[in-house]
């Protein structure tokens, strides 16, 4: 993991979220990761929008990136569920926000992509303000984790995203996915382009680590950035 001191584990407007983990260190290992040690993972429900989500007091920790970034591949090895999110080789095929209860005490959610290639402009708005709602108008979400494909140099469209997410004082970290596609130095190259563009955004350096679905890497310090939002408030845990 990238080093970030002096921060909470997901970058944040204390003032907007207070419910996040305070300033502990740059990666959480401290935290109890029993509290989720994932013993069951069931989905839920599906809502196309921020008024159809389900009723629920359970915290939440949602997901998203750009299409075809390998967030239903990274969801899966979190859980150990090869089935889970359904992976297709057609990008942008979650349009929906899908709910996945976690050992009945939490929940991951997983949000539609950004920059459909396949869809029409006005859909692309659709799925931008159902996410938009979902993300400035869920109570119970504790942080967002924002995928980012470690392949790539830094994507307009990525860090447009995450303005948008600094601008509104949203909680999130940064999660550097297919780390096992490229070379580690070409990898860390691309990162440390990324961070750049990102400090410019917000002065600062976000939570990040590095992650491959394939190999299970990033899967303890994803469960441990979790751990630590729950065990900030006893009654989530």
């Amino acid at each position: 993991m990238l080093p970030l001191q002096g921060r909470s584990h997901f970058s944040y407007d204390p003032g907007r979220r207070g419910r996040l983990p305070r300033a502990i260190g740059c990666c959480p290992f401290g935290a109890s990761l029993s509290i989720v040690k994932i013993r069951s993972a069931t989905f839920h429900s599906s809502a196309p929008d921020l008024d159809s989500c389900p009723d629920s007091p359970l915290p939440e920790f949602a997901f998203i990136g750009r299409s075809n970034v390998g967030k239903s591949s990274l969801i899966n090895m979190l859980t150990r569920k090869n089935d889970l999110a359904k992976i297709s080789s057609t990008p942008g095929k979650t349009r929906l926000i899908n709910f996945f209860t976690i050992n009945g005490r939490w929940s991951l959610v997983d949000l539609p992509g950004y920059g459909y290639a396949k869809v029409g402009r006005s859909e692309r708005g659709d799925f931008s303000a159902s996410v938009a709602g979902y993300l400035q108008g869920r109570p119970n979400l504790r942080g967002t984790f924002v995928l980012i494909d470690s392949r790539l140099s830094p994507q307009k469209i990525d860090l447009e995203f995450l303005a948008w997410m600094v601008g509104c004082g949203l909680p999130f970290a940064l999660v550097f996915t297919k780390a096992d596609k490229l070379s580690g130095a070409g990898a860390q190259e691309n990162i440390a382009a990324f961070m750049h563009c990102m400090e410019e955004i917000s002065g600062d350096r976000p939570e990040s680590l590095l992650s491959s679905a394939k190999l299970g890497r990033g899967r303890p310090e994803i469960l441990a950035l979790i751990a630590a939002a729950l065990e900030e408030d006893p009654a989530d845990a």
